[in-house]
């Protein structure tokens, strides 16, 4: 059986997962844009409006499954200057994103007990912040694993010498079906969760 979130948790979920994930693709086109590529501006994906950036099965796989994903920002590596390196910072720049917004949700939750909100208001909100902490450590941290199609996978792509980065870009094809595996049998969840509880547990407790 599905264990499906209540209406609270929907509430308290949808709009920091939304502003997560529309960050995370705004700081691809946006990164992408600056170093010459303008393929996310002329369609319509350099914005922060989440309609855009959704994905209708991912969003619904992340609801059902816990794992769900965006639409990718659509890059065109043929216009930088230098596609693997340009490739490296664009794919960088969604996971930095996250990391950026964890850190801004630490900080004003911080601040919270000195705003005088009513409770009915204060409670939800600081919930989301929670949230916001929590679900933009999760996507900086798993993206950041080198495997197809994650954007660690560009990042290591674009660091490691011309030859083996070729050799590396051949795993793409079959990325996606060794993630579902690793993601399955506990094994991503294994390396990546003392991380995230590391940096979660500091931005949560600072």
């Amino acid at each position: 059986m599905l264990d499906l979130p209540s209406i609270r948790e929907l509430i308290t979920l949808i709009p920091p997962l939304l502003l997560a994930l529309t960050l995370h693709e705004y700081a691809h086109g946006w990164i992408a844009d600056r170093l010459g590529d303008p393929t996310a501006r002329l369609q319509g994906r350099l914005t922060l409006n989440p309609l855009p950036h959704l994905d209708p099965v991912g969003a619904l796989a992340f609801l059902l499954f816990k794992f769900g994903w965006a639409k990718p920002v659509p890059v065109n590596a043929s216009n930088f200057r230098s596609p693997l390196r340009d490739m490296m910072w664009v794919a960088a720049a969604g996971p930095a994103a996250n990391l950026l917004l964890a850190t801004a949700s630490s900080m004003i939750l911080q601040v919270m007990p000195w705003m005088s909100f009513p409770a009915w208001f204060a409670a939800p909100l600081y919930r989301m912040l929670e949230m916001s902490v929590l679900l933009n450590v999760i996507l900086a941290i798993f993206n950041f694993v080198p495997i197809p199609p994650l954007d660690g996978s560009r990042v290591l792509v674009g660091l490691l010498p011309p030859r083996e980065a070729v050799a590396y870009s051949r795993l793409e094809p079959y990325g996606f079906i060794i993630l579902i595996v690793l993601i399955y049998t506990g094994i991503v969840g294994r390396v990546i969760w003392p991380v995230v509880s590391t940096v979660a547990g500091f931005l949560l407790g600072a």
